[in-house]
């Protein structure tokens, strides 16, 4: 018999020229917390996926995601005739067999489909899908908190449901919302980001999430090969454990990263970029009043910053683009040798409201040489 899951992983690395290694989503820690990334809405033949649980394993250690879920359909299940499966746990338990002794952290979800309102909704950290199956719409968001789940809405922006494509709170959802029934929301879904939902998280202290609700392959959606990256969601926890994981979902700890934009809180996005550049060296060379600096990127993201402050740019306009994992050099017209220097820049994909730009404040002590 064919080994078909090897099969998958040479397809994969031959399709993407690199090694492994080369397509590994890596953010960087911040000040208390580790940064782990998670894609928390996958789909697989078990609903209305096109592939077996151990592909969405292998395609999330291929691509160093830390955190995954197999949030299978509860009420859709398209392939029931040739694929009958009456136990919704059962791409779960599959999964659960094949991450042993892996790194990475499977989470027990399922999928709650809907029409709108409530539209459709993952439960996550749940203890049996089974008992999720019930007719009435707002009881099956209480037993999903009864099993202790945190629960976020998905793709709010789908047109599949919401034809112009315009997230909006109605009167049920809001019912959710403050019943403390629904906690998170998808500002990014897909290939798609949505600035209503991300006002909607603002305005109701939703937790920010992005996920790739993958049914196909991830490399064909995302053109892992070309250079693109799947969603993910970026989580600020404790420890790398199921209880850490969970309570940084509760508290909002979370930074969307979708087409190399990041998308969340001032209080997560701001230290996320803050640990990303970091600069490296600063000094007057050669008794020049024109800084060089070097910054160090310790992110995936392409920075594009913007210089919002009072010095100009020797080399560059005011726009600069830091490339991931790389250094980049600037060189800084000070007038003066500076005892140090705090220089502005807007941040322009990085996102903290719908269009409102982060900020970052690259700070140095320079030196003579």
């Amino acid at each position: 018999m064919k080994n078909y899951s090897l099969i998958f992983l040479f397809l994969v690395w031959g399709l993407s020229g690199n090694s492994q290694d080369s397509r590994k989503i890596t953010f960087p820690d911040i000040p208390d917390f580790i940064t782990l990334s998670a894609d928390l809405h996958q789909h697989t033949v078990f609903s209305d996926g096109s592939v077996w649980p151990d592909i969405r394993v292998q395609e999330a250690i291929l691509d160093g995601v830390d955190i995954i879920s197999l949030t299978e359909h509860l009420e859709y299940q398209p392939h029931k005739e040739d694929l009958p499966h009456p136990d919704r746990n059962r791409s779960f338990l599959l999964a659960k067999e094949m991450v042993k002794d892996k790194e990475i952290m499977l989470i027990h979800g399922a999928e709650i489909t809907r029409s709108l309102p409530p539209g459709h909704s993952n439960a996550l950290f749940i203890e049996d899908a089974n008992k999720l199956i019930m007719d009435d719409p707002v009881e099956v968001f209480r037993e999903a908190k009864k099993q202790g789940a945190f629960v976020f809405w998905n793709h709010p922006n789908w047109v599949g449901q919401k034809s112009d494509g315009i997230a909006e709170v109605m009167e049920l959802t809001q019912n959710l919302i403050d019943e403390g029934l629904l906690h998170g929301i998808e500002v990014v879904n897909e290939t798609t980001y949505s600035e209503e939902a991300f006002q909607i998280a603002l305005d109701n202290n939703l937790t920010v999430m992005a996920t790739s609700d993958i049914h196909g392959l991830v490399d064909w959606m995302f053109d892992i090969p070309g250079g693109g990256h799947r969603p993910v969601t970026l989580v600020f926890c404790s420890e790398k454990s199921q209880a850490s994981v969970k309570e940084a979902l509760q508290k909002g700890q979370t930074v969307s990263w979708h087409g190399n934009n990041l998308i969340g809180k001032p209080a997560w996005l701001n230290p996320l970029i803050s640990a990303s550049l970091e600069v490296v060296k600063a000094e007057y060379v050669r008794n020049r009043e024109v800084l060089n600096i070097r910054i160090k990127n310790n992110s995936d993201a392409r920075f594009l910053l913007k210089n919002e402050s009072e010095f100009t740019l020797h080399q560059n306009s005011d726009l600069i683009e830091i490339a991931p994992q790389e250094e980049t050099g600037i060189q800084i017209k000070t007038k003066d040798f500076l005892t140090e220097i705090a220089m502005k820049f807007t941040v322009l994909n990085a996102y903290e409201a719908p269009r409102t730009n982060a900020t970052y404040t690259l700070s140095a002590v320079p030196v003579k040489n």
